[in-house]
Order: structure tokens, then sequence, then C-alpha cells
């Protein structure tokens, strides 16, 4: 893909539109070879599919609002809608997991058999590069304007390709065991559950609070290393993410007998460091001290 598109510049607009028209196209040729074979499981699929044209209606709707720039009522910006969408992506697959999942136990149950083509094997192999395409497309968007829901929709799009590949397995198989269909109907059902837990679990946390992870506490320690000779003794670290803008907020002890002037410098500067090195919007508290702390 690099020979084609430089990944530096992917943007997540340019990741959520191309997906669109990917998911649509690679949706009316999955539901076609799915209806001339009877295949439940490609059904499914191709309905996932056409899910993920949603999805990223969703995400790109998402990104349209976290974009906009902070004002009076939002003074930290917009970030946290792509969260929001992420949530609402994860409920949808739900719902779509457990609608294939009861078609496939039915299929079992009627004992469906299905007769794959050839046109079925070729679509289901141009849906495994195409959505890896999509995937690398992703991660490339997430990775030049760090927001996480363009790093979930890349994973989303490799499930996928994931997905194709035991459907294909199941095109191999299908002649010898009648079964297989219903039985991948409900293995991609479950791969479908599995990730909308996910995209849930990761949509929700950030909206809860979470704590800062070892590496970003261990970089904001050896930059105030950098900075001044003794130790600061960090304490106290709350973290609050709105997409790709990042609010830290810490304590550091400064001994007593120095100047406010110096103690200001000495915060400045620190806060310029984590903004040029971290990307993130830093507050710090001074609290003073005696003799240096235990």
């Amino acid at each position: 893909m690099g020979y084609f598109i430089d990944k530096n510049r992917i943007t997540g607009k340019f990741a959520g539109y191309f997906s669109i028209a990917g998911n649509v196209a690679l949706f009316i040729f999955k539901l076609w070879a799915g209806i001339l074979t009877g295949s439940v499981a490609i059904v499914a699929d191709a309905w996932h599919t056409l899910s993920d044209s949603l999805s990223s209606l969703i995400l790109l709707f998402g990104l349209h609002i976290a974009y906009k720039p902070a004002d009076q009522e939002h003074p930290y910006g917009h970030g946290r809608a792509e969260i929001i969408s992420s949530l609402v992506l994860g409920l949808i697959l739900v719902l779509i997991s457990i609608n294939f999942l009861y078609e496939s136990v039915t299929n079992i149950i009627a004992r469906e058999t299905v007769e794959y083509s050839l046109f079925a094997i070729v679509i289901t192999a141009v849906s495994i590069v195409s959505k890896e395409i999509m995937a690398q497309i992703s991660f490339a968007a997430a990775k030049n304007e760090k927001f996480s829901s363009l790093k979930a929709d890349g994973l989303h799009h490799r499930s996928d390709s994931l997905t194709s590949v035991v459907i294909l397995i199941g095109i191999v198989f299908g002649t010898f065991i009648w079964w297989i269909d219903g039985a991948l109907g409900i293995f991609v059902s479950l791969m479908i559950l599995i990730l909308a837990y996910q995209v849930i679990r990761d949509s929700i946390s950030p909206l809860l609070g979470e704590k800062p992870d070892e590496a970003l506490l261990e970089r904001v320690n050896e930059i105030s290393r950098d900075i001044y000779l003794n130790d600061m003794y960090l304490h106290h670290f709350h973290v609050h993410r709105y997409g790709n803008h990042t609010e830290l907020t810490f304590h550091i002890k400064l001994p007593g007998n120095i100047s406010l002037e110096d103690a200001n410098k000495i915060t400045s500067v620190f806060i310029k460091r984590i903004k040029d090195d971290l990307n993130i919007f830093a507050t710090i508290y001074i609290d003073a001290y005696n003799k240096p702390p235990h």
C-alpha cells in the first residue's frame, strides 16, 4: 500500500470514506454470493460488512465533532465525541451478533446444507485482501491523529479479514461436513460479539476515567530529572483524555526556601517539555518542603 498512498498523510476522514466505499462494494458481492449458495455464514459476513459502513458513518460523525476546537461550553475540546461514537458502534455490533447467532443455530437444527461456488471462493478471497488494506489505512490514520476509535476501526477490519479466512476454510470443507456452515456462522457471530465487548470496554474506560500508565509516569519523571537536578517527588497523578487531547495534573515538591519566581520557571519549563515531548497539556501543583521527604 505504501507504493500508492503516503501513510503519513492519511487522515481519519479519508480512512472513513475509504471504508464506506470498500464495505458497500464487498457487501453487494458477498450478499450475492451468499444468496446464490444459500450460505448463512457468507450472508452473515455480508451484513457484518455492511454494518462496518454504518460504523464508518458513526466514526466520521464522531470525528467531525471531535475536530471542533474548544469553546466556552467545552473548554477541553470535543474529543470525547469519537469515544461516544465507538460506544454506539459496540452496541450495534451486539445486536448483529445476536441475530446471526440465532440464524446459525436455527440452520443447524434444520440440517440446512450449502453448496459453494467458485464465485463464493473468489469473493471471500477478495474480502480477505480488501479488509487488510482497510485495516492498514485505519492504523495509519490512528497513528497520525492519535484517535483510539481509528485504531479500533483498524482492529475491526482485521477481525473481518480473519473471519473471511475462517469462511474460506468452511468453503473448502463444506462439501464433506454438512453442518460446517452453521458452525462457522456461530463462530463469526461470537467473533463479532467479542469485538463488540472490546469496543464497548475501551469506550467506557476513558469516559469513567483511567489511571496513568507506567510508561507515561516514567517518561514524565525522566523529563523532571532533565530540567531539575534534585528530585521533585512527583505524586498525585490524574489523567483526563478527550480523544486526541489529554490533560495531566500532578503535584511536585520543591524546597520551601525557593523563590516564587524560580518555582514558576521550573514549572513553566516542565509544562512546555511535557507538551513538546508528549503532546499532553499539564497542570502542576507545587508543594513545599523544609526537609527532603523520604
